[in-house]
């Protein structure tokens, strides 16, 4: 039998990147999974490949940022499953900025987005989540570990992602459910084009990504899917309230 069979994982930002294959992860184990998204084409395709695959995948296209996207969300999940033993959130956003020139529209869409949509569905999914397989998984960054410049409000956002993980595993052990983030420095996704970040730019960039990261490259998606899954496992039944960094030795390192 694989591992996750019979439970039903629900993963957010799952139409690309790292929440699409933290999706592809859990299907592949057994697991029922509603991917949430706001790109129905992307999602569509996506959750076909899973069930062509022999998965258990169903759609739920929300868009998170709205007033009433998250509750919208839990309850297709439960109006499909009945359940939800895992919530991975892996929707987020980044941009640019600074100290002197981060506006207030961009500090709030920031905190808005990587983290009260992460706090609501936390609240939301609790009692529809029962121990001993009641998980979740936060995906933070690197820059909640350690501080870099020209992404402020970003690193700021993500501090607090790993906070709240803190903060919920403690008080949600009681009820045998286990809270973990992961921190992941540079991976190969769309994050930083969405952001406005030129092609041209964003090659550099992962160019650059290898003297910044001791390992020398980026990271994979399906490496962070990887680790998400280990965490929400049986296997990883002792953990609870870490912060865990995959990041190819980033966080060791002094800023450059």
């Amino acid at each position: 039998m694989k591992q996750f069979q019979d439970r039903v994982a629900l993963i957010t930002g799952a139409s690309s990147g790292i929440g699409e294959a933290t999706a592809r992860r859990f299907a592949q184990a057994g697991a029922n999974v509603g991917l949430i998204g706001r790109n129905q084409e992307n999602l569509t395709q996506i959750v076909n490949s899973i069930n062509q695959e022999g998965g258990q995948a169903f759609p739920i296209v929300v868009d998170l940022a709205t007033s009433s996207g998250p509750k919208e969300a839990v309850e297709k999940a439960v109006e499909k499953f009945g359940k939800i033993d895992i919530l991975v959130n892996a929707a987020g956003i980044i941009s640019m900025g600074n100290i002197s020139n981060t506006s207030m529209q961009a500090w709030d869409e920031m905190m808005h987005i990587n983290l009260r949509i992460v706090f609501e569905l936390m609240q939301l999914v609790l009692p529809f989540m029962k121990a001993p397989y009641g998980n979740i998984v936060n995906v933070s960054s690197v820059t909640g570990l350690r501080s870099f410049p020209g992404v402020l409000a970003y690193c700021v956002s993500k501090a607090a992602v790993d906070q709240l993980t803190r903060c919920a595993a403690l008080e949600l052990a009681e009820k045998g459910i286990r809270v973990n983030s992961v921190n992941p420095g540079v991976v190969v996704t769309n994050l930083h084009r969405r952001s406005g970040m030129s092609e041209e730019n964003y090659e550099a960039f992962l160019e650059r990504s290898k003297t910044t990261h001791p390992l020398g490259r980026a990271g994979t998606t399906n490496e962070v899917a990887d680790l998400i899954l280990f965490l929400a496992s049986d296997q990883a039944g002792w953990i609870t309230g870490a912060n865990y960094a995959i990041d190819g030795g980033r966080a060791l390192t002094c800023a450059r």
